[in-house]
């Protein structure tokens, strides 16, 4: 058995790794490229890890929620759509990766290794939509003073807006504007990064600049704009209603870098293993950035639960 893992191809129901993810060059298929028994057990490990407590994490913030009126707040309208595709992540996609990395081989065929991309992308791109609109919500609400009710409208629309956003970019692939293919140790799957087609190329630079690219840079407005008015009127008395937002934010921000620290090694080697000299960036060098990725699932709900007055008291 063990052989015959070692003998492993990249290659699953007749697709080899050429038609999904590049060429086998690409790919540098020697055994030194290719994960260790001992490697996929590791890796099953830290998969297993964030798929268990990713799922109980974002199960208590939903428990939580319905519990507890208070919480339905317009701000965490969004940190639970974070929490729901969070757990769908955990529930739809690294249950598939876990399960693969206890074989050392992809289990699920062509169609499960779009499955997979397209869930993974897809509820990814909704965590850091739903950021974006939350910097934007706490910019709005400190610098506008004069609120008298919460508005739950916006905050509804940006959840509703997260969801079609996402599934805009992330439909394409799977109908031929490039494809999601075996990555790393060729037990999970994204979009294709290593293929060397105009259309994919076209496609990751439209995926980084407007599901990456943008998101990042108006968090950065909207945080750097927050950070100055703070300093502004920092030499004035806050009330406790002030006091509060300006813990939220804090709470927010906490969250936005968390999840950008997670994803941002996996920004750089994907775009890396697009842009760069063939071979570059290997199978395994991969695998890492990989699991930093999917860890955000297990340490956003944590930033809630220990953050939020409402839930862990004054």
């Amino acid at each position: 058995m063990f052989t015959e893992i070692e003998n492993l191809n990249f290659s699953w129901n007749g697709t080899s790794a050429e038609s999904t993810q590049g060429t086998p060059d690409e790919w540098s298929e020697t055994p030194a490229q290719r994960l260790s028994r001992t490697g996929h057990h590791v890796m099953s490990f830290f998969l297993g890890f964030i798929m268990v407590f990713g799922f109980l994490n974002n199960l208590v913030v939903l428990i939580l929620f319905v519990k507890f009126h208070t919480l339905r707040t317009p701000v965490n309208m969004l940190l639970l759509n974070i929490s729901v595709s969070d757990m769908l992540v955990c529930l739809c996609g690294t249950t598939l990766s876990f399960a693969s990395s206890l074989h050392a081989r992809w289990l699920y065929g062509t169609h499960g290794c779009m499955w997979y991309g397209f869930v993974n992308s897809c509820f990814g791109i909704v965590s850091l939509i739903s950021l974006a609109a939350l910097s934007y919500d706490r910019y709005s609400t400190l610098t506008v003073y004069n609120k008298r009710a919460p508005d739950y409208r916006r905050p509804l629309l940006a959840v509703g807006g997260s969801w079609v956003y996402s599934l805009f970019w992330t439909v394409p692939p799977l109908l031929g504007w490039s494809s999601y293919g075996l990555e790393g140790a060729g037990t999970s799957c994204s979009v294709a990064w290593t293929s060397r087609t105009p259309q994919s190329h076209s496609y990751i630079v439209c995926l980084f600049i407007f599901c990456l690219g943008v998101p990042v840079l108006v968090m950065i407005y909207c945080y750097g704009r927050l950070l100055y008015a703070v300093k502004q009127v920092g030499r004035i008395r806050r009330t406790a209603a002030r006091r509060r937002e300006f813990h939220i934010l804090f709470m927010v921000i906490t969250t936005v870098v968390c999840y950008l620290l997670c994803w941002m090694p996996y920004g750089v080697v994907a775009m890396m293993a697009t842009f760069g000299h063939p071979g570059l960036i290997t199978p395994i060098a991969t695998v890492v950035p990989s699991i930093m990725a999917k860890s955000s699932t297990v340490i956003n709900p944590l930033i809630y639960i220990l953050m939020n007055k409402q839930v862990s008291g004054p």
